[in-house]
């Protein structure tokens, strides 16, 4: 019997070794652009299914600063129809808004028959950055973490199907990628003094977070997490997850015939010195 358990216990520390080797090892640039044009591919796919029988989806990504949220939904909405994909960032709400209900101006961008939301960010500001930096009251806090699995249960009953991901990235590694951005001009815009308080207040936002999943992460809409330190295994994870979660069927693609172009018939083009042209600097 001492034996059996030792042994067991020498499986369970070498699966472990493994799954933890798994999760450090880097994957190569051209693997990850290789797996993502597949996954792109089916996406497509995703997109004329969800067109085709009119299906309402909607997409929460929520994490911390830094995690990769936007970076996995360019890697979504880049190759898809904006008409059919369309990406919601909301501000700051309006003095107007405020005074609305809650989840108010977050509904009036649903999806209709055939759309795909993804929110980058969502109403779960309150949960996090409006509960830690004071921006609510106690009472709408916590009549936010009450109603909140309500709301969303009466989204899926309304034919709206809601995937929540949580993007998760170690302190080191937000650090890093803080540092990165400050040096890059063309991703300094993505600080903001409020990701700089978020920063002094790690813990907070910690325990904002746990007891956000233990009111929210429910049976009819649960919170999937992302492992993002690594970003590119996080795009491939998040988006293989995506396409297990909504079902979908590969339609025919109809064959394209371009028709002939029509012929310059009593037609001559104005002379070039009418119009103003670009420069050309390369």
């Amino acid at each position: 019997m001492v034996e059996k358990n030792q042994h067991e216990q020498e499986s369970k520390s070498a699966k472990n070794s493994k799954q933890k080797r798994k999760q450090t090892q880097k994957i190569s640039k051209k693997k990850y652009e290789e797996e993502l044009a597949k996954l792109q591919i089916e996406l497509v796919k995703l997109q004329r299914w969800v067109q085709h029988k009119g299906l309402k989806v909607m997409v929460l990504f929520e994490g911390r600063d830094a995690a990769g949220k936007g970076g996995a939904i360019k890697r979504i909405s880049e190759t898809l129809n904006p008409r059919v994909c369309k990406v919601v960032a909301l501000g700051t709400p309006s003095d107007r808004e405020r005074t609305q209900w809650y989840f108010q101006r977050y509904v009036a961008h649903f999806p209709a028959a055939g759309e795909i939301v993804l929110f980058d960010r969502s109403w779960y500001n309150r949960a996090g950055v409006e509960k830690v930096m004071g921006f609510c009251t106690y009472e709408e806090y916590n009549e936010f973490m009450r109603s909140c699995p309500q709301f969303e249960m009466m989204i899926q009953r309304s034919g709206i199907m809601l995937i929540k991901y949580w993007f998760s990235v170690s302190d080191r590694e937000q650090e890093k990628r803080f540092r990165e951005r400050m040096k890059d001009p063309t991703k300094r815009w993505k600080i903001s003094p409020m990701d700089l308080h978020a920063r002094e207040k790690w813990v907070d936002y910690s325990r904002a977070k746990d007891d956000m999943f233990a009111a929210t992460d429910i049976p009819e809409s649960p919170w999937n997490v992302v492992e993002a330190d690594d970003k590119k295994k996080a795009r491939l994870n998040f988006i293989s997850h995506l396409l297990a979660t909504v079902p979908y069927e590969d339609l025919p693609v109809e064959k394209i015939k371009l028709p002939p172009r029509q012929k310059a018939i009593d037609y001559e083009r104005p002379p070039l010195e009418t119009q103003n042209f670009v420069p050309e600097k390369y």
